[in-house]
């Protein structure tokens, strides 16, 4: 099955005045589309060409001869996350499993947010900080560039995009502060209590 570009779980400017429509055309419309592209271009003709979007990530991960095509092909899968972790008016306390389960892994929502934006705030370069599920622990973990946790046999819960495309144009240079508003602004807990 192609890789294909997942319509947006809201309107361009549904996420104003936080991240912008145009932050969305960018990303979403060049950024995330480009990567869809490619990965298409790479995996035609090939064993990946039929197999779903998860085996693709697996099979290729860590392998230098198919650094291309993991590349693309999970950036695909991890911005097609990234999306489904926001939503407008979303962030603040979580309520349901997540916000018991947070309480009793990290001692507290406001250690959750302490280490989630240490995470992303940290992330040299480009990346991404995820909420997992480790087992059944929840742990807060970063990868570079397309890395993804399902890689290490972890469930991602929640991600933020610390690459600077995803926040540039709203924030410039501040990363702390696109963070800060991430988990105040964006986070749709709803979803991640979907994914636990």
């Amino acid at each position: 099955m192609p890789l294909t570009l997942p319509d947006l779980p809201y309107a361009k400017n549904a996420l104003e005045p936080h991240i912008s429509e145009r932050t969305l055309e960018f990303h979403y419309g060049k950024h995330h589309q480009a990567y869809v592209t490619n990965g298409n271009n790479l995996i035609a003709g090939t064993e990946y060409e039929n197999l779903p979007l998860e085996e693709i990530i697996k099979k290729t991960a860590g392998d230098k001869e198919k650094a291309g095509i993991f590349n693309n092909a999970a950036q695909v899968w991890n911005h097609s996350f990234y999306w489904k972790c926001m939503k407008a008016n979303g962030g603040g306390k979580p309520v349901g499993a997540i916000a018991n389960k947070i309480n009793s892994d990290f001692g507290g929502f406001e250690q959750f947010v302490d280490e989630f934006k240490k995470a992303g705030a940290t992330q040299f370069g480009s990346g991404w900080a995820w909420l997992v599920l480790d087992n059944d622990k929840l742990r807060i973990v970063k990868t570079a560039n397309a890395e993804n946790p399902i890689t290490q046999n972890l469930k991602p819960l929640l991600v933020v995009d610390v690459w600077e495309h995803a926040y540039y144009l709203d924030f410039q240079n501040r990363r702390p502060d696109y963070l800060t508003t991430f988990v105040d602004k964006l986070i749709n807990w709803d979803f991640v209590n979907s994914q636990l």
